[in-house]
C-alpha cells in the first residue's frame, strides 16, 4: 500500500468541499486530478473511502476514519513545514561552556535589532565542537583551535583568564595570580573543550608547575571540585560572567596569554547570515559591549 499527500488532501478537500469541482477550485488543479488521486486512495487502500451520486459525495464509514487519520497526518505535516521554516530563519548557536560570557545578553540584542524576527539562541553541548559535529547547532563558540577540516573557524575576540579558587584559598585574598602561584597544586582540566594544560607552564621550571592535575568534563563539574577544596582551576574570562557559585572565586592570572574566540561552522554548509553572525560578536568583544 501506497498513500500520498497529495492523495490525502484530495480527499479532504472533497470532504470540506462538498464536490469535486470545489475541491478542484480550493486546491488550484482541475477536477480530473481531484477524481484521479482519490481514485489512487481508494485503490491503494483496497477500499472505497467516498460514496458518489450524481448530486452529492459523502463518506463511507471507513472513509469517515480515513478522513480523520488524514486530517492528522496533513496537520503533522504543516507542524513540520512550520519548524523547518523557523528553523531555517533562526540561528542556534553552541556552546561548551560560557556561551560569549559578559557579551552573550548584548549579542543576542543587537541580532533582534538587525533580524526582527529571526532568533539567536545558544544552546550548551559539551563536546569538542561544541554541538557543530552533532548537528545540534548552526556555528558553535570554541575556544581553542579546531583541527578539523570539515569545519570553518574564524576569531571574533579574545579573553582573559582567570584562576577558579575555593573562597577560603589563601590566593583569595589577591587581586590577581600568577602561573607561579599554582606550583605544587592540583589543577582541573578538561582535555575534550577546556584550554587549560601543561603547555601553560613549558617556559617555566617545572618547580613552578602545577603538582597534579584532575580531570573535569563540565562547568559544573569543575566549580563542585573547587567549592570543595578539592583542587583549583583556570578558565577564560566567559566562565566568570556566566557561572558565579558561593564558595568559588575568580582572580585574574596576569603572566599567560589570553584565550581565542573562535566561532566555527561546517565548511560544506555554512548556515544563512554566519558572515552576519561573525560581524555582530566581532564587534562585541572590539567594543567591550
Amino acid at each position: 500500500m501506497s498513500v500520498e499527500l497529495r492523495q490525502l488532501r484530495a480527499l479532504v478537500a472533497v470532504v470540506d468541499e462538498g464536490s469535486f469541482t470545489d475541491a478542484a477550485i480550493a486546491l488550484g488543479t482541475t477536477q480530473a486530478s481531484v477524481s484521479r488521486a482519490v481514485a489512487a486512495l481508494e485503490a491503494g487502500l483496497g477500499t472505497r473511502v467516498l460514496r458518489r451520486t450524481t448530486r452529492s459525495v459523502a463518506t463511507t464509514a471507513v472513509g469517515a476514519r480515513v478522513v480523520e487519520h488524514a486530517r492528522r497526518v496533513l496537520e503533522a505535516v504543516a507542524g513540520l513545514e512550520l519548524v523547518a521554516a523557523r528553523a531555517e530563519d533562526d540561528v542556534r548557536v553552541g556552546s561548551a561552556w560560557s556561551a560569549l560570557g559578559r557579551h552573550t545578553v548584548p549579542v543576542q540584542r543587537r541580532w533582534s535589532e538587525l533580524h526582527p524576527g529571526r532568533t539567536l539562541s545558544f544552546v550548551f553541548v559539551v563536546s569538542p565542537t561544541a554541538g557543530l559535529a552533532e548537528g545540534l547547532c548552526d556555528v558553535a563558540v570554541l575556544r581553542r583551535p579546531l583541527e578539523d577540516g570539515r569545519f570553518v573557524a574564524e576569531q571574533v575576540g579574545v579573553e582573559r583568564r582567570y584562576a577558579v579558587l575555593p573562597a577560603g584559598d589563601p590566593l583569595a585574598v589577591r587581586r590577581s595570580v600568577t602561573l607561579a602561584d599554582f606550583a605544587g597544586r592540583t589543577l582541573a582540566r578538561d582535555r575534550r573543550t577546556g584550554t587549560t594544560g601543561e603547555h601553560l607552564w613549558s617556559g617555566l621550571p617545572p618547580e613552578q608547575a602545577p603538582a597534579a592535575y584532575r580531570e573535569v568534563s563540565s562547568v559544573e563539574d569543575l566549580m563542585t571540585l573547587v567549592a570543595a577544596g578539592q583542587g583549583v582551576g583556570m578558565t577564560s574570562e566567559a566562565t566568570t560572567r556566566q557561572h558565579r557559585r558561593p564558595g568559588v572565586v575568580y582572580r585574574r592570572v596576569r603572566d599567560v596569554p589570553p584565550v581565542p574566540v573562535l566561532l566555527a561552522w561546517w565548511r560544506d554548509d555554512p548556515p544563512a547570515g554566519v558572515a552576519e553572525v561573525v560581524r555582530v560578536v566581532r564587534e562585541a568583544y572590539a567594543s567591550g559591549g
